[in-house]
């Protein structure tokens, strides 16, 4: 397993893993999604995202956005710029986002 996917991997169930209770219940939630098959498992989406977008994960988070299951995934690119991507947990698509009226993919 890759460093990056490794290191990915480790900060999203740490997120989930901290003693309080929204957040274990984000993960009750999280979990079932995937059992259902609503979302794509992390490793899935991270190695996708890899192929188009190189770099060092940084931090995931799974959350609800207008209904939908998204991954943010910050991403440290080569060069040392860092990337925040959302990506639609369904399918692993890249979400574009508005940037100044012109719409981009990252």
């Amino acid at each position: 397993m890759p460093g990056w996917l490794a290191l990915g991997l480790i900060v999203f169930f740490a997120a989930f893993h901290s003693g309080h209770a929204a957040e274990v219940g984000d993960h009750d939630r999280a979990r079932q999604a995937l059992e259902a098959g609503e979302i794509l498992p992390l490793k899935t989406v991270l190695e996708k995202v890899g192929r188009d977008t190189p770099g060092q994960v940084m931090e995931v988070e799974l959350e609800r956005d207008k209904g939908r299951w998204v991954y943010e995934i910050k991403l440290l690119r080569p060069g040392g710029s860092l990337v925040k991507l959302k990506v639609d947990a369904r399918d692993g698509a890249v979400i574009p986002r508005l940037n100044h009226g012109a719409k981009t993919e990252h």
